[in-house]
C-alpha cells in the first residue's frame, strides 16, 4: 500500500509539473474519441468523417475550452443528420437551441461531463457519471449530464431508424419523418428512467460525501451504486424493457471501482488518527474535526564517499597542510636572517 501511495504522489507532481503540456494531449484524446465515435454512429456526410478532418478538428479542439468541443460536436452532428435529412437536421437544432439554454444557464462550467457523457454511453458504462459528478463535482454538474444524456438518445434513436428517415421526401412522408424523430425524445421511456436515476444518485452521493462521518465517500459511492442498480432494474421492469439488466449491472461494478479509485486519488485519509479541535473566540465556539490524509515519509538523503574518493581528499588536504607548513618556516627564517633547515 506504501508504494501505491508513493506513485500516487509522484504522479500528481509529474501533472502539476508538465500540466501545461498534458492538458492539451487529454483534450485531443477526448476529441477524437468523440468525433470518431460521432463519425461511427451517424457518419452521413463522408466529406467531414474522414480519418484526417477527424485529426483536424480533435487538434484544435485540444486548444479550445470543453464548452468549445461541445459547440463543434453538435455542428457536426447537425451536418451529418443534414445529409440524411433536412427535417431531421430542423428537429436536432430545436432540440440542441433548448439543451444549449439549459447548459449554459446552469452548468457552463462543467463541460468535461458533458463530454464524457457520449462517449461513456458509447462504452456501455455511463453509471460512473452520477457517481463522478457526485464526488467531484457540486450538483448544477448533472445538468450537463443531463443534456448530453438527452442528445445521446435522441441520435441512437435516428441510428435505429435510419432506414425510415433516409427514404425519398414525398408528401406525408416529411410527416413520417418528423414523427419518428420526435417520437425519439417525446416516447423514449429508457431516457426518462436514466435521467431520473442519475438525478437521484447524483444528489445522494452529493449529500453524502458532505457528511462529517467516517469513511463518507466509501459510504455514498456503495449507495450510488445501490440506487442505480435498483432504480434501473425496477424501472426496466415496469417499462418492459428488456437485454439491460446484465449490461447494467456489469457497468455499476465499473462505476463502483472507478469510485473507489477517486477516492483513492483525491481523499485517502487515515482515520485512525481522527483529532477533534475546540476553540474559541469573542462570538463563537469552533468545533473541528481534523482527519488526515495518507502520506509516506520522505527519508533523508544522506551522501557518503567510499573507497578512492575518501582517500584522494585526505591526500590533497595534507599535501595542503604540508605545503602551507614550508611557506611558513620560510617567512620565519627571512625574518630571522637564519638557515630554514635549522626551523626543521
Amino acid at each position: 500500500m506504501t508504494k501505491i501511495i508513493e506513485i500516487k504522489d509522484k504522479v500528481f507532481k509529474f501533472w502539476a509539473e508538465y500540466e501545461i503540456y498534458l492538458t492539451p494531449v487529454y483534450k485531443f484524446i477526448i476529441a477524437f474519441v468523440l468525433f470518431s465515435i460521432i463519425s461511427n454512429s451517424i457518419g452521413f456526410m463522408e466529406s467531414i468523417n474522414s480519418l484526417p478532418v477527424i485529426l483536424v478538428i480533435s487538434l484544435v479542439c485540444c486548444l479550445l475550452s470543453q464548452n468549445m468541443t461541445i459547440l463543434i460536436a453538435s455542428i457536426v452532428v447537425l451536418l451529418n443528420l443534414y445529409a440524411l435529412s433536412i427535417e431531421v437536421a430542423l428537429v436536432a437544432l430545436l432540440v440542441f437551441a433548448v439543451l444549449y439554454f439549459i447548459y449554459f444557464r446552469f452548468a457552463p462550467k462543467f463541460g468535461i461531463w458533458s463530454v464524457l457523457t457520449p462517449i461513456l454511453f458509447h462504452l456501455n458504462i455511463p453509471y460512473i457519471l452520477p457517481i463522478g459528478c457526485g464526488l467531484l463535482s457540486s450538483l448544477p454538474a448533472v445538468l450537463g449530464v443531463v443534456c448530453s444524456t438527452v442528445a445521446f438518445f435522441f441520435i441512437d434513436g435516428i441510428y435505429q431508424n435510419v432506414t425510415t428517415l433516409s427514404e425519398t421526401v414525398e408528401g406525408a412522408e416529411v410527416i413520417s419523418k418528423l414523427s419518428v424523430t420526435v417520437s425519439q425524445l417525446l416516447g423514449n421511456k429508457e431516457m426518462y428512467l436514466v435521467i431520473g436515476i442519475f438525478i437521484l444518485t447524483t444528489i445522494a452521493v452529493y449529500i453524502i460525501r458532505k457528511l462529517t462521518i467516517d469513511h463518507a465517500w466509501k459510504i455514498a459511492i456503495i449507495s450510488g451504486v445501490l440506487i442505480q442498480v435498483s432504480g434501473l432494474f425496477a424501472g426496466y421492469m415496469v417499462c418492459n424493457i428488456s437485454g439491460k439488466t446484465v449490461a447494467m449491472i456489469l457497468g455499476n461494478i465499473v462505476a463502483l471501482v472507478f469510485g473507489f479509485v477517486i477516492e483513492f486519488l483525491f481523499m485517502d485519509l487515515d482515520y485512525e488518527r481522527t483529532e477533534r479541535l475546540q476553540f474559541e473566540d469573542d462570538d463563537y465556539y469552533y468545533y473541528v474535526k481534523a482527519v488526515p490524509k495518507k502520506t509516506v515519509a520522505t527519508s533523508d538523503k544522506k551522501v557518503k564517499q567510499f573507497g578512492n574518493t575518501l582517500t584522494k581528499g585526505r591526500k590533497n588536504a595534507h599535501n595542503s597542510s604540508m605545503l602551507e607548513q614550508a611557506d611558513s618556516r620560510k617567512r620565519i627564517a627571512q625574518e630571522l636572517e637564519i638557515d630554514e633547515d635549522l626551523l626543521k
